[in-house]
């Protein structure tokens, strides 16, 4: 299977009293698929997954099946504290619809390389889906290590790394030892473009559901060949990108949408709201991105 183009990783909409707002998404995903997105990752961490419940989560991921088009790519986060809850969410989201998933360390529990290699291999034995791994070492507090991916390369069903970790070299030695067996994902928005040199061919994006337009454009002024416009386009999105990964990341991708006109609700608590100051840093920043 091969991973292509921009797949934002989807904020789910709230409304008012906290409930999903069905109708709120479906203008937001309309949108983003004008915009040339490529596929839908609902139910990751910009999804806020681990604030909903199992029936919340299996409502998100069967609106998004449903609403995909055939030739878009559909990868659900199915993440959990324990293995037997992630195969259980797996075996859920196939049943949906989802032959791939997206899977991070199990939050809360900071294994070792040693057991998060038993992790992904029971997971992979107990579930016939493809698996893109998700590495977010300053949020899961573990990083999925070279000892876990050698382990895990040349297994059929591990088919790429959203890499999260915001280290270019880090990044660079997964294109390079692994070429050919896991797909390097663009997952450090801010550095973007330097995946694009080092061979990712897609992009799992936050900041997609806020600047679908320009990130889009930008994954097609790369293929193009267009290196320098590439640079131009991605100095104009780096600032706000840089405000995003400064904090506070969700709580900004649904202002950013708010801006886009498209509101989807406040996040579910504890993530509070923006002070009046950091909207209007962010605000400032997208400027350029709301007139692209």
């Amino acid at each position: 299977m091969k991973l292509s183009g921009v797949m934002p990783a989807l904020v789910t909409p709230f409304d008012a009293d906290g409930k999903i707002d069905f109708a709120a998404f479906e203008k937001h995903l309309t949108n983003l698929r004008a915009a040339g997105v490529s596929g839908w990752v609902p139910c990751g961490s910009s999804g806020e997954y681990n604030f909903m419940s199992d029936e919340e989560r299996d409502e998100v991921l069967k609106f998004v099946k449903d609403f995909a088009m055939p030739g878009e790519t559909l990868i659900a986060g199915t993440n959990a504290p324990s293995t037997a809850g992630v195969i259980a969410n797996t075996n859920r989201a196939k049943a949906i619809g989802y032959d791939t998933v997206l899977l991070a360390t199990p939050f809360y529990t900071k294994p070792t390389q040693a057991e998060l290699i038993k992790h992904f291999q029971t997971v992979l034995d107990a579930c016939d889906v493809n698996i893109v791994l998700y590495s977010y070492p300053d949020k899961d507090g573990v990083e999925l290590g070279w000892e876990v991916l050698d382990a895990l390369a040349d297994h059929p069903r591990v088919i790429g790394i959203k890499e999260s970790s915001g280290s270019l070299q880090r990044a660079i030695g997964i294109a390079t030892r692994y070429e050919g067996r896991i797909q390097l994902v663009s997952g450090s928005d801010d550095i973007a473009l330097d995946f694009m040199l080092w061979g990712a061919d897609s992009w799992i994006c936050g900041p997609a559901n806020c600047m679908a337009k320009a990130v889009c454009d930008l994954d097609r002024t790369w293929r193009a060949g267009d290196l320098d416009k590439a640079r131009q386009q991605m100095a104009t999105l780096y600032t706000a990108m840089n405000i995003l990964e400064s904090g506070k990341f969700v709580q900004k991708l649904k202002y950013g949408c708010e801006l886009q006109g498209t509101p989807v609700g406040e996040c579910r608590a504890p993530l509070g709201p923006l002070t009046d100051e950091e909207k209007a840093a962010f605000r400032e920043a997208m400027q350029p991105i709301l007139n692209w």
